[in-house]
């Protein structure tokens, strides 16, 4: 996400999503001890609140804002949640996604500055690929640094994140006129800084075996699968322009274009829409998630052509309903995927040419599956590492 994100449809009907607590603490008979804050609350944002709200049961209390207009969430909420939060309470924790201005945030309140204060970057924005650069908003990034040397623990989502933020500091910081810091910023910050993966929570699945598949279901086409939101960031560009190519050869496959859509859609993907109408299964969001996961149960391989990406939660779930992830060989990508799974992120036809291959033998697909273990990713295998943050 960015400055220039455009509104995402919110979960809510209401422009606040106040206050989240599902046990009074006054009825348990124990204090709750932490605040988490989500200036976002949608996506994988909402995913991580709902998360650890859940396993924090009486504990915590939650403060909230709707997925809509990032740039102003980034920009304004900290004055919001000064005045939401009471300032008679027991908290110990404050935990918090880098949409949050933190700095303002204890300034305003100095009371929250006193509590440990637990940062997580689902990205970062000193890296965020500007449509055009000379539009990028300094202040974004600024904030996130900002907020980064008020907390005691920043926490990235990826290796990369983590990496790409830091290295980005100084020359980030570089673009200030006069006045720039005297010391490295980015040295104060790295010894409060720690990878921890999303938790992805997961429905029980197995992946069929190669003998469970019938003579004509190795047959049918591939079915390719895109489960990105229609952003530019996204590279749609690039796997419309792979897709033409085949099907300009007159290789059969399907494809579904199944992620989150927004009220302006990318040239490319509204072209694709026509040129291939007769190739594609599903078009358009599924908002509902059973029908998102049974899209993903059916189809072989599911593609990233991203641009941005320091996690990708679209992908690891399409590889644990049992596609084949083909991902580039930059990002974050290269941390979670093996080598089998890259391709040259840098040229179409690489892609092209792989996708090539499946699509005039599905069977090479639908015989050896996928074997990436996701696992490792889950909230199951994860959760003991979130909850040590807050002494549990």
């Amino acid at each position: 996400m960015s400055g220039t994100k455009k509104q995402r449809p919110g979960r809510r009907t209401a422009d606040t999503a106040k206050v989240m607590s599902p046990i009074p603490a006054e009825s348990c008979g124990e204090e709750q001890d932490i605040l988490i804050i989500e200036a976002f609350y949608g996506g994988s944002h909402g995913h991580l609140a709902d998360v650890l709200r859940g396993a924090l049961k009486h504990r915590a209390q939650v403060y909230t804002l709707t997925d809509k207009k990032w740039h102003w969430r980034a920009r304004t909420s900290a004055l919001y949640f000064s005045q939401m939060v009471p300032k008679a309470h027991h908290f110990r924790y404050l935990f918090a996604s880098a949409v949050l201005n933190l700095a303002e945030l204890v300034a305003l309140r100095p009371d929250l500055g006193q509590l440990k204060k637990i940062l997580f970057f689902h990205e970062n924005q000193l890296v965020y690929p500007a449509q055009d650069e000379k539009e990028r908003d300094f202040q974004y990034g600024y904030n996130q640094i900002l907020s980064a040397l008020v907390a005691d623990v920043n926490l990235f989502n990826s290796q990369f994140n983590l990496d790409s933020f830091l290295s980005s500091i100084k020359p980030f910081l570089s673009r200030i006129p006069s006045g720039r810091p005297p010391r490295s910023v980015a040295g104060e910050i790295r010894a409060k800084c720690r990878v921890l993966y999303f938790p992805l929570v997961l429905p029980l699945y197995r992946v069929p075996e190669a003998t469970e598949f019938s003579d004509e279901d190795l047959q049918r086409p591939l079915h390719i699968v895109w489960p990105h939101r229609w952003e530019h960031d996204k590279n749609p560009d690039f796997f419309v322009t792979v897709l033409e190519e085949l099907h300009a050869e007159d290789i059969p496959f399907r494809v579904s274009v199944i992620g989150q859509t927004y009220s302006q859609v990318p040239d490319s993907l509204s072209h694709l829409a026509f040129s291939l109408h007769r190739n594609l299964l599903h078009y358009g969001f599924l908002p509902s998630k059973d029908d998102y996961q049974e899209t993903l149960k059916r189809a072989d391989v599911a593609v990233s052509t991203a641009d941005h990406e320091f996690f990708g939660v679209a992908m690891l779930e399409a590889a644990y309903f049992g596609c084949f992830p083909l991902v580039p060989n930059r990002l974050v990508y290269p941390e979670l995927y093996e080598e089998e799974h890259l391709y040259d992120g840098n040229s179409p036809s690489n892609l092209t040419d792989i996708l090539r291959t499946f699509c005039l033998d599905p069977s090479l697909i639908r015989t050896r599956r996928q074997h990436l273990d996701v696992s490792r990713f889950s909230w199951v295998n994860l959760r003991s590492d979130y909850m040590v943050l807050f002494d549990a």
